[in-house]
This record gives C-alpha cells, structure tokens and sequence, in this order.
C-alpha cells in the first residue's frame, strides 16, 4: 500500500493570488483533513525556531496560515521547540502575536519537564522526551527541509526525533551514538600519529587528549567517503577503522527515537508538513545565514512520516545541487554526474544517505516508503484557468 503525498509546487501556472504558494498550502491543509482534530484539543506544532541569526525556517507567514486552520478546526494550537529557540524566537520574527497562538518550550523553562522512554539500543537505554508532547492530543510536525552535517538530511523524522527531546538526549545520548562502535585503535596509534591524523582534517573532526590518550571524532563535521585525508595519512599504520554502520546508527537512533514521540498521538491526530525552500546545506541549529543549495521547490503534507520524507528527499534529488551557491568550506564535494548519489551526499559525504532514515522509520512500521504525489494546483491547471478580476489592497490607508 503507498500513502498520500499532497504537494504544491513553487511554480505557478498565473501571476495571480488564486495559483500561489498561499493558495497551495491552504489546498494541501484542506487534503490533510484537520477534521479528526476535536474541540479543544491541544495542537503541537513541533517547528523549529532557528537560533542566533539563522532566520532560514518556516516563514511565519505560512505558520500563521497552519495555526488558523487548527483554530477554524477547533483545536487550541501551540508552537513549541526548545527552551532557548522559544526564549529568542522573537529575534527570527516569531511572536504569539505574529504567529496567532503561544509559544510554549517543549521540555520546561529549564529543559526539565520530561517523559523518561525506554529505547534500549547500544549503550542508550533510555531518552527524556519533552514532557509538552506528551501532554498534547495533536501533532502538527512542521518542518523546514534541509541538509543536516549528521545524517545528510533534516525533514519531519528529525524534526521530531532530536527536538522533541531535552538537550541531555539530543546531544548526549542521540548525538553521539555512532561512537559505541570501535573505530579508533590506542594500541597502535601514538602520539606523534595521533597528532599528525588531527592535523590532516580539514574539517576539524578529529580531537585528541595526550594525557589519556584518546581520540575523539565530530561526525556531523567528518566528510568521510569524499574527504579521506585522515586514512591517507593513517594507510602505514591502521589505526582507524571507519564503516558505514557507524555512521548509520545515528539514522536508525533518529528513527526510534521518532517512533516514541508518534506513539504518544492517536493516528488519526498526526499531520506532516514539510516546507522545501531555502533548501540550505546545514540544520537550522547552526544558527547562521546559508545559501540555498538546492532550487525551491514548494510544500508537501501527508499522514505518514515516512512517505512524506521519502518524496521530500526524492523532490530534492530530482532538483539537485546549485554547483554556484556551494560554500567554500565545503573543500571536498563529488560532483562527478555518474555517482549514484543524493544531492546532500555530494555535500557530507557517500556514509551519510539520507534515505537511511525513511529505511528505518519503515522497519520500524511507522509509515511507507511507497507514495503517490498528488499535486494541488499544477502550475499547467492554473495556466487555462480564468483568473479572477485583478484587484489591489483596498483595506484602510494612509492615501
């Protein structure tokens, strides 16, 4: 069986209002049926605020619209994300006033306020998930999608899987999971080699302590499978030891994760919205102002995760890469037309394939990887449609 996939293209058949992208998404919020949603349920729309300057998320404009939709529905609509996102999100232009409900941090003021669940996966046993999630009735993830230095891709799985829980898990327990497997030999690295693989990185990956003699690697800054200056330098002696699975694991640790916030919503009350514009090469947590390395492409909403993501990253792929917006620092990209992979691959590296998140959240029977596209509003409908007379902002003015 393959799920729905509602989508509206950024590409407009008419220089009009009644073809747009405002248009679109209120088509697609009518496909998604906030019917199921009951009076007074309390709506989370799990976004992700940006941080410092890195403004490049969901238009509020397009927050706005969503909120009011649940609002006509009957649901009491909330956004949240993290403590310091909500604490600051006035700086990237997000107000209850300008977003038309409350902002409300997804674990407390201090991060405190959680739910323990049980994973059990490696040496992570356990994960505080936000206790705002589990306190409401409807899920509304509404994500911008980008690249992401991790696993390659930030869609509706991650927005849900690293925000929906307290810094302690994202960055110690989520982050981090792909070291449980061994990748770095001590016994047959010295110092002096050590020393020398840290200093062959360009991207800064690679950490050592002299005084316990440890190696620590940054896997969100590691570009390995283009990069490989680190193994170049390290083929006489063999002390490193790197492999798809340990880059994998933070994709399969995103989808279980993921699975534990779905399981606290009925169904029938979980909606997905993915936002494809200013399709930039980092997450929005860098908290800086990218370029968009990949063409707009539009909006698409569903009622399954998984196919949502998969027909996101396929839209990407279709797209591909702006070679002119590439930053500089990414040093060792492949843009070779006969590899066999993703836009954001080319970007992080072969290790870090997006499509092993939608891989695992469908092992994990969260959704399908199987989707029908159905397109509002196609820009060659709007283009035989007769347009409504042409009228300008006749609203009180200052004239």
């Amino acid at each position: 069986m393959s799920s729905k996939v509602f989508f509206g293209s950024i590409q407009q058949g008419r220089d009009s209002a009644f073809a747009s992208l405002a248009a679109k998404l209120d088509k697609l919020l009518e496909h998604l049926d906030f019917s199921t949603i009951k009076k007074q349920d309390k709506v989370a729309v799990k976004m992700h605020l940006g941080f410092a300057v890195g403004y490049q998320t969901v238009p509020v404009f397009f927050v706005r619209r969503i909120v009011k939709a649940v609002k006509e529905a009957g649901g009491w609509p909330f956004i949240t994300d993290n403590p310091t996102a909500v604490y600051n999100a006035v700086d990237r232009g997000y107000t209850k006033e300008t977003c038309g409900c409350p902002l409300i941090p997804i674990a407390g003021v201090k991060d405190g306020y959680t739910k323990r669940v049980k994973v059990d996966f490696h040496k992570v046993k356990s994960l505080e998930m936000g206790g705002v999630m589990n306190d409401a009735d409807v899920l509304i993830d509404l994500t911008h999608a980008k690249g992401h230095a991790n696993c390659g891709y930030g869609g509706a799985v991650k927005n849900i899987a690293l925000g929906g829980y307290a810094a302690t898990s994202r960055w110690h327990r989520i982050h981090g999971v792909e070291n449980v497997f061994p990748w770095w030999d001590p016994d047959k690295c010295t110092p002096e080699h050590a020393q020398k693989l840290v200093e062959t990185c360009p991207y800064n990956a690679l950490a050592y302590d002299k005084k316990k003699h440890k190696m620590n690697i940054m896997r969100f800054a590691c570009h390995y499978g283009n990069c490989n200056e680190c193994l170049k330098a390290d083929k006489d002696v063999g002390c490193l030891n790197l492999q798809p699975e340990q880059f994998e694991a933070f994709q399969e640790m995103m989808a279980i994760a993921a699975k534990h916030v779905l399981g606290t919503f009925d169904k029938d009350k979980r909606f997905f919205i993915n936002i494809a514009l200013d399709i930039t090469p980092h997450c929005d947590c860098v908290g800086i102002i990218q370029p968009a390395v990949v063409p707009h492409i539009g909006i698409l909403a569903s009622r399954d995760i998984v196919a949502i993501d998969q027909a996101t990253l396929d839209l990407i792929a279709k797209k591909g890469l702006i070679d002119s917006e590439i930053p500089p620092y990414f040093r060792h990209v492949n843009l070779d037309p006969k590899a066999d992979l993703h836009p954001f691959q080319r970007l992080w590296g072969p290790y870090k394939n997006p499509y092993l998140v939608t891989k695992h959240t469908e092992k994990l029977k969260m959704g399908t990887r199987k989707y029908e596209l159905i397109e509002v509003l196609p820009p060659d409908e709007t283009l035989t449609m007769k347009p409504p007379k042409q009228t300008f902002e006749r609203a009180p003015s200052f004239y």
